[in-house]
């Protein structure tokens, strides 16, 4: 199959002739207050080719053979920028996007050269950048962010059918994601509610201009961030015409458009332009096909537009949905291990919707940035004795929760120093039905609440030194706890030394909190009380120490050592296990009695090395070696997390081939992982539920895992379109997939149950196999 593939890569497109030239656009911009540079040179290295800005600051060079390139932009007064594999296609080219820095030889003909590793004052440390290009051709990864993301230190997501981001040995639910500035509660379908993962990602790569990961030093401006800060910035529509972009992957098909809303006369640029997208799920089917036990299905949308009002004001309006629907599918020979999903799982219907709008407005040394977003996860979670036949009702949880938000913040530039200060308001309402048959609990909640914030933060840059002081400080009208105004007080601190051109020395240390989920606050006993209303916001502490080294302009090199300590978090009243080891599973995370007397450790050091593309080669290793701990209900020691894989090591990286072929490999190994043993006897007495035996947490653990993947990618270019055709071959050297034991009951040799029924070890099918796929991206 693998072989039929590749060959019909080698000869499908043949027939029609080729078109090996293409053109690409852009704006160079001044990056503090994004003012339009007239006159910049961009070039495109080791080619002849070239253009200048006009007065919008836009550039346009045509003429150029379809492949990838490097380029660079230079403005006297401001350090060059260059910017890494970008592809070239007849159709579908994005707009480049430069913006500049101001250099200290103002007025020389010296070239200073801004690093492309983005870091900023207040964030020198713990960041990380993935363009366009790598989140494209990613190896494994399905055109998935959400699997992206795990490419990069510190990250070791879950194992398995789900993307949680797992971020320096913190939990799931300690992560927060902006789209364009516009907060977004989760970035998966089928999520996991009041945590964050789930099996598919939700945003559509065709938007995405860039991507961006703080595992530290996070900036004032955010709140209830604990590990990790994720921001995806999109691009804008094309202002000159209308493109289309329809891609056919492993899971789903997606069709994009964008445009400009009114075509611009020849030689002009449209003030308004969007971006629309629609995705559709065929994984029901394929599972139907091969009689899995399970069917995910799946619509998402995703929309952008940019209105230019004038030289000083621009408004975008950015939304994502989506629709999930996770049902339950009897197999006709069916396993004792299909058998035991069946009687285990839950069905799922759920949908989400965000919709945020973004006014910036420049003024003299600065700009004023307003936000106003609302975003809705609506879920229906069952669980049956007979899930087959939905007979015999388990657990039921129909739930809402929805939050309008609003953000305002400026920033000013002041010679060196840079000033940003914001405050922020939100509109909490979150509603449950809960019917809780396992743990006798029946409520129906309707809780609303206000929460408000304020944020400053200071930024100096001297000749090797940038030193940044930021706090802010959170409340909220609900929680016994968050209504004092130093409650929560959270400041932090970051330095950085140049101690040449190649190396910098930099440091943070910082307090961070987190207002627990609205499934842990809108949580009842049966007398209607909100029991969790004295659970406290969760605490950690940063400090984070390290070196960067950069050899030459596209090569990075670091070296960090890191350390959280967590204080006040959720832990269960009635398992006596703390939430920071729950919440990477379909179930409701945190619906339950709660007390706020966690605590939590998680250090080590990791290493990366970047590599931007030369000489045809990218690619990133990394590798990080931390521990991962928390404390039970008794507080009395420290035990493993489920995330203590204590060594994580990734590399991802591609090779640009002659003729527009190009191969990618991503080579994963996580250490060995605890896992929560199951309590056979009690389970035997109550299946389908499985009931757990927390007090066991860290004792055992799974095996190591180690899977590689590849894709080979041929892309091809005709008049007024492009043809991308991908092969994707996942766990190509057929690794085992971790599991722990799963438990089902005895059944024959015809799937049907012994009686007396008998709990037992289910033998798992073969789960390490090696999975071709093959995929089509088309330009118009």
């Amino acid at each position: 199959m693998t072989y039929w593939l590749l060959g019909a890569m080698l000869v499908l497109p043949q027939c029609v002739l080729a078109q090996n030239l293409g053109e690409v656009d852009g704006y160079v911009k001044e990056s503090k207050t994004g003012i339009p540079l007239v006159g910049a040179t961009i070039r495109i290295i080791d080619t002849e080719l070239g253009a200048v800005t006009d007065s919008n600051g836009f550039f346009r060079i045509t003429g150029i053979p379809t492949k990838s390139y490097n380029f660079e932009v230079r403005f006297l007064g401001y350090k060059s920028q260059w910017k890494f594999n970008v592809l070239v296609r007849s159709a579908g080219n994005a707009s480049l996007i430069f913006e500049l820095e101001e250099s200290a030889d103002q007025l020389t003909e010296v070239v200073v050269t801004a690093s492309p590793f983005i870091k900023r004052a207040e964030t020198p440390n713990s960041v990380q950048n993935l363009s366009r290009e790598e989140i494209a051709t990613y190896p494994g990864g399905n055109n998935d962010i959400a699997k992206v993301v795990q490419s990069l230190p510190g990250v070791s997501g879950s194992v398995g059918f789900r993307n949680d981001v797992i971020i320096r040995g913190g939990g799931p639910s300690e992560n927060v994601y902006y789209l364009d500035g516009v907060e977004i509660p989760n970035i998966n379908h089928f999520a996991t509610q009041g945590s964050a993962g789930g099996p598919v990602g939700l945003l559509n790569v065709a938007f995405i201009e860039n991507v961006r990961l703080n595992t530290s030093a996070f900036g004032a401006q955010y709140d209830n961030a604990l590990s990790g800060v994720l921001q995806f910035n999109q691009r804008n529509g094309n202002a000159r015409k209308r493109n289309f972009n329809f891609r056919l992957g492993a899971s789903e098909a997606a069709f994009t458009l964008e445009g400009p809303f009114k075509l611009p006369k020849e030689g002009e640029l449209a003030k308004s332009t969007y971006l629309f997208s629609v995705r559709r799920s065929y994984l029901q089917f394929l599972f139907k096909l091969i009689d899995l036990p399970f069917l995910p299905d799946y619509w998402d949308y995703q929309y952008k537009t940019h209105h230019q009002l004038d030289d000083k004001n621009e408004l975008s309006v950015v939304g994502i949905g989506s629709f999930d629907d996770f049902s339950i599918n009897r197999p006709d020979d069916i396993t004792e291990e299909q058998q035991a999903i069946l009687d285990q799982i839950s069905i799922i219907q759920q949908w989400t919707t965000t919709i945020g709008v973004s006014w910036k407005h420049r003024m003299d040394n600065g700009f004023l940035r307003t936000t106003l977003s609302s975003n809705i996860l609506n879920n229906k979670f069952r669980r049956f004795r007979d899930n087959e036949n939905q007979v015999g009702l388990l657990f039921s949880n129909k739930s809402q929760e929805a939050e309008t938000k609003l953000r305002m913040e400026m920033t000013k530039f002041i010679g060196d120093w840079t000033i940003s200060a914001g405050l922020m308001s939100q509109y909490v309402n979150y509603t449950n039905e809960t019917d809780d048959q396992e743990n006798a609990t029946l409520f129906s909640s309707d809780l609303d609440f206000f929460k408000y914030g304020a944020f400053a933060q200071v930024s100096r840059t001297f000749d090797q030194w940038d030193i940044s002081f930021g706090y802010r400080f959170d409340i909220d009208s609900f929680t016994d706890k968050g209504s004092g105004s130093l409650a929560h007080f959270s400041p932090r601190l970051a330095l950085s030394y140049r101690m040449n051109d190649q190396w910098t020395v930099n440091a943070s240390v910082g307090r961070y909190f987190k207002i627990p989920s609205y499934t842990v606050l809108g949580f009842q006993n049966n007398a209607g009380d909100f029991v969790n209303q004295n659970a406290d916001y969760i605490r950690s502490d940063h400090l984070v120490a390290g070196l960067e080294f950069l050899p030459r302009i596209s090569t990075r090199f670091t070296l960090e050592g890191f350390y959280k300590k967590y204080g006040n978090y959720p832990v269960s009243v009635r398992n006596g296990v703390s939430l920071a080891n729950l919440g990477a599973d379909f179930e409701v995370f945190g619906s339950e009695d709660v007390a706020s007397v966690g605590e939590g450790r998680a250090y080590g050091m990791e290493f990366l090395y970047q590599q931007k593309l030369n000489k045809n080669f990218y690619g990133i290793l990394a590798y990080t070696l931390f521990w991962s701990e928390y404390t039970d209900l008794n507080g009395t020691d420290y035990r493993p997390a489920l995330w203590d894989n204590r060594h994580l090591l990734t590399f991802t990286g591609g090779y640009k081939l002659k003729n527009n072929w190009e191969i990618g490999l991503r080579t994963r190994f996580l250490g060995s992982a605890p896992f929560i043993p199951v309590n056979t006897r009690a389970t035997e007495l109550v299946y389908p539920t499985i009931v757990n035996d927390y007090s066991r947490i860290g004792v055992e653990r799974l095996q190591d895992y180690n899977a590689t993947d590849i894709r080979i990618d041929k892309k091809w270019n005709y008049k007024g379109w492009s043809l991308n055709v991908y092969l994707e071959v996942t766990n190509i050297l057929g690794s085992d997939l971790p599991q722990s034991p799963r438990y089902g009951l005895d059944l024959d040799d015809n799937g049907q149950l012994i009686l007396p029924r008998m709990l037992i070890q289910v033998d798992e099918e073969n789960n390490s196999a090696t999975i071709p796929t093959i995929g089509v991206v088309i330009d118009f």
